[in-house]
């Protein structure tokens, strides 16, 4: 799905929102969620290829693939708590929207430990051998 394909759905999702928002709100809160969900799921191929294209360069490169995951985890968990607090922010529940990405933000700072260790221990390991030589 191109941009052209993801902004043509969402202006008809629009103009068949404005259509029924008047007469029946829920109908028009539930076009503005499938639609959103449904431009999700289109872009999960593309990101696949991007995690894929991420994989062969972290193997090419000699980087472990487990600070890899560990680091595509924590994007995956900053876009689906992005896009989940959109669609609740959308729906009237600001609040709750907050709590979401509260929520991502808290699970990324436990995903993020083991990779601030190794940065920590990659930096300590240089100034050893700078002090070293």
């Amino acid at each position: 799905m191109d941009i052209l394909q993801i902004v043509g759905l969402a202006l008809i999702a629009v103009f068949l929102i404005l259509t029924v928002k008047s007469q029946s709100p829920l109908l028009a809160l539930l076009i503005s969620l499938l639609t959103g969900v449904i431009l999700f799921a289109f872009l999960v191929p593309p990101v696949r290829l991007i995690l894929e294209e991420i994989e062969k360069l972290a193997l090419q490169a000699n980087v472990d693939l487990k600070l890899v995951g560990t680091i595509l985890k924590i994007i995956t968990i900053a876009y689906i708590a992005e896009f989940g607090a959109q669609l609740v922010r959308d729906s009237g529940e600001a609040g709750l929207a907050s709590k979401i990405e509260f929520g991502g933000k808290i699970l990324i700072l436990v995903l993020a430990i083991p990779v601030v260790r190794v940065v920590i221990d990659t930096i300590l390991q240089v100034m050893m051998r700078g002090g070293a030589g």
